[in-house]
Formats: structure tokens, C-alpha cells, sequence
């Protein structure tokens, strides 16, 4: 397999990020995606490890979500920060992972990061609405591992 940065075509990325960047618009937090090619272990410790990484502990509200992506081992989790996890419903980010995988077995990838994208940022507009202060506290772009 060629570098992970090569899974999703440069039209693919830019749909992600573009829906990142329609998410985060009207609302207060910030939504990342991370596409590692492996993850050995565990994939909510690894999600974990990521989160840390970005600094996405570090917005204001604490209302960072992580989209985890390990792409050869087939392997995703969603990790939200304790501002949105305290809000959403108990079984939220199990509904979203639902529909990605739902896209997933189609072979859709981008199609189920879009959706997954969507789903969070309607719940991080419902209860981190945008403040005309508001900055963009974390970068929109994916980011890639090894």
C-alpha cells in the first residue's frame, strides 16, 4: 500500500475537509480527522493517543471531536472531548459510527467521514452554537500518521 496521505484522492481530502470547514462554521467547536495507515492495539487508546497529540484538549470549551481513521487495518473510533460528551445523547457517537460503517462496506469512505462530520457538527451547533468571537482553534486539514 502507498503512503496513507495517497488513500483519499486530492478531490476526496478536499470534500473532507470542506465539510469540516461547513461544520465548525456554525458552531463553537472543532471537529479533526486523523488517518493513520495501521493501529496496533487497541483503536480508543490509539484515538486517545491522537487526540493528545493534536492538542485538541486544549479548545476553550472542550469541545473537540476526533474522527480516527486506521485505513490497512480497518479500524475507526470517534473520541469527543468531555464539553460535547457531557452534552450529546449516551449512545451518539455509536449512531454516528453506525453510519459510517453503513459507507464503509459500500466502499465509500469519504462518503461516511462526510456524514460522521455532519452528525457532530449538527450536535456541536446545538450545544456550542458560534459566538461572533469565535476562532477557529484547531487546524480544518486532515492529518496523517505513518
Amino acid at each position: 500500500m502507498a503512503a496513507v496521505e495517497t488513500f483519499f484522492s486530492k478531490t476526496e481530502q478536499e470534500r473532507i475537509v470542506a465539510a469540516i470547514k461547513a461544520a465548525e462554521k456554525e458552531t463553537s467547536g472543532e471537529i479533526r480527522v486523523h488517518i493513520d495507515k495501521r493501529c496496533k492495539g487497541d483503536v480508543m487508546d490509539m484515538a486517545a493517543f491522537v487526540f493528545e497529540k493534536l492538542e485538541m484538549h486544549k479548545t476553550e470549551l472542550r469541545n473537540g471531536v476526533l474522527i480516527y481513521l486506521a485505513v490497512k487495518d480497518k479500524k475507526f473510533a470517534i473520541l469527543g472531548d468531555v464539553g460535547i460528551n457531557k452534552v450529546v445523547p449516551e449512545n451518539f457517537w455509536e449512531e454516528v459510527k453506525a453510519r459510517m460503517l453503513e459507507e464503509f462496506k459500500k466502499g465509500d469512505f469519504t462518503n461516511g467521514l462526510v456524514k460522521a462530520i455532519g452528525m457532530a457538527g449538527e450536535k456541536l451547533k446545538t450545544y456550542f452554537p458560534y459566538q461572533k468571537d469565535d476562532i477557529n482553534e484547531l487546524a480544518d486539514e486532515i492529518s496523517f500518521g505513518k
